[in-house]
């Protein structure tokens, strides 16, 4: 623990739904739900309005809808909020050289280490104006957490939310941490939170007082002292400056363990899912596929298999993360399972992507048959393509030609502009014609092979920022 509040933990406020509601000034204040919109589509970020009626991320997208049905469905923009990722991260460089980014929205900053703060003044300066250059560079506001540790500048940036700066006094983290819940400890879920409930130990003063032998009795050593040296504000871990990173993975854990082998195997499979978002999000593929479970009894046990190339395809991960889990014994139950990648690189091997190249010369052909104009698609594009959809028969080109409009990505149009597909179907897209800085646009719609119409890169948010192609 350090004497200051030098560490700074920076977390944007569901910045892909906040970064589509700033470019699209007919959504600002409504709500709006990012994700994969397949059949098996989960929400990757839910806005703060959605989350009024109950959607929230890793949620599955048709729950979502349920619950929200009067809430704009968009595909993400991954090299678009990339883009403004990339601004937010250089105004952290100028505060630091000790950035650790931790996804494309949140990063660790040790203020110390650039000399902008000292004490607790000093560190309430840098964070307040952090946030104002981020709100005039990007349009977007984010929520600074500042103390003398990781973890708990991570509990005053949750603390924070939305936009706002919490600070944490060095001495008084007990004070702080004592009579609140034992899940605002990091790594603590609903399955731990209720393990450790019915052992009587309900907030982190809790904690304390049962004693570590008691945690490592419940939770194992490792998770039991843990949970223990976090519980008295322990936390010694350094800002790590960007590395190159070396896995990517997703978890999630269960309010009541799951048995039935089937939903196992859905979980899964939605895992990995989102284990190639966050893999294309960071512009990595890999070889290496990891599959995590933790069973009934707090055992862990890890497999892994190693592809002959890298990949970020989400058929081939799910595939591999079906047969790892065909070797695990789920008897008993299953309270934690988790999906990884590993053994990262900047490329992918061709003949991992035949399914994606496939897709692509399809839309080709199809576009060449509707006369409209040909287009380059990244072959990354097209496998999201295939994720979201793969159609039970083969595709007329009108309906493959449907699947260029994605809902939320830019167009621009000959004679009424740039503008953002509202939704496409039966031969027809429509779209509201609008920009970031613009009054809400008005909708028009058009055959899906209009030669008017065309995919469009994303504006900047704030006039003379930098934008992303559309992802």
């Amino acid at each position: 623990m350090r004497a200051a509040p030098t560490i700074l933990h920076l977390d944007m406020d569901a910045f892909f739904a906040a970064a589509e509601q700033a470019s699209k000034p007919s959504l600002r204040g409504k709500p709006v739900v990012v994700g994969g919109l397949g059949p098996r589509g989960v929400v990757a970020t839910a806005s703060y309005e959605a989350r009024r009626f109950g959607v929230h991320s890793a949620m599955p997208m048709a729950q979502a809808r349920r619950l929200a049905p009067n809430a704009a469905y968009l595909v993400p923009r991954f090299a678009f909020y990339r883009a403004i990722s990339g601004q937010v991260m250089e105004l952290l460089g100028r505060l630091s050289p000790l950035v650790e980014p931790l996804s494309l929205d949140e990063a660790f900053v040790d203020l110390e280490a650039g000399g902008v703060a000292e004490d607790s003044a000093g560190a309430r300066a840098a964070g307040e104006r952090l946030r104002r250059d981020i709100l005039a560079t990007t349009g977007l506001t984010g929520s600074v957490g500042l103390a003398g540790s990781k973890m708990l500048a991570k509990i005053a940036s949750e603390e924070a939310k939305p936009d706002g700066l919490v600070l944490i006094e060095p001495g008084t983290e007990r004070e702080l941490l004592g009579p609140r819940s034992v899940r605002i400890i990091p790594g603590i879920g609903p399955a731990t939170g209720e393990h450790l409930r019915r052992a009587g130990i309900i907030t982190v003063a809790d904690v304390v007082e049962a004693g570590e032998d008691e945690l490592v009795r419940l939770l194992g050593r490792a998770h039991g002292g843990s949970l223990y040296r976090m519980a008295l504000g322990h936390d010694d871990r350094p800002v790590v400056a960007e590395r190159d990173a070396k896995s990517v993975s997703v978890e999630d854990t269960f309010d009541v363990d799951l048995h039935d082998r089937l939903r196992i195997r859905l979980e899964v499979e939605r895992l990995a899912e989102r284990c190639v978002a966050r893999l294309r999000g960071s512009g990595h593929s890999g070889r290496t596929i990891v599959l995590k479970v933790r069973r009934y009894d707090f055992s862990t046990l890890t497999r892994s298999e190693t592809l002959r190339g890298p990949t970020d395809d989400p058929v081939v991960v799910k595939e591999a993360a079906a047969r790892l889990l065909d070797l695990v014994d789920t008897t008993g139950g299953v309270r934690l399972l988790g999906v990884g990648v590993s053994g990262l690189a900047d490329y992918t091997q061709e003949d991992l992507f035949a399914q994606a190249e496939a897709e692509q010369a399809e839309l080709a052909q199809a576009a060449r048959e509707a006369g409209e104009p040909g287009e380059s698609r990244d072959p990354a594009t097209a496998s999201e393509a295939v994720a979201a959809a793969v159609p039970a028969a083969p595709a007329t080109a009108t309906e493959t030609a449907e699947r260029r409009w994605a809902a939320g990505h830019d167009v621009r149009h000959a004679v009424h502009g740039h503008g953002w597909v509202q939704g496409s179907g039966v031969g027809r897209v429509t779209v509201r014609f609008e920009e970031p800085g613009s009054a809400p646009g008005r909708v028009r719609t058009f055959p899906v092979d209009d030669p008017e119409l065309e995919p469009a890169d994303p504006l900047p948010l704030v006039p003379g920022g930098a934008t992303g192609a559309a992802a």
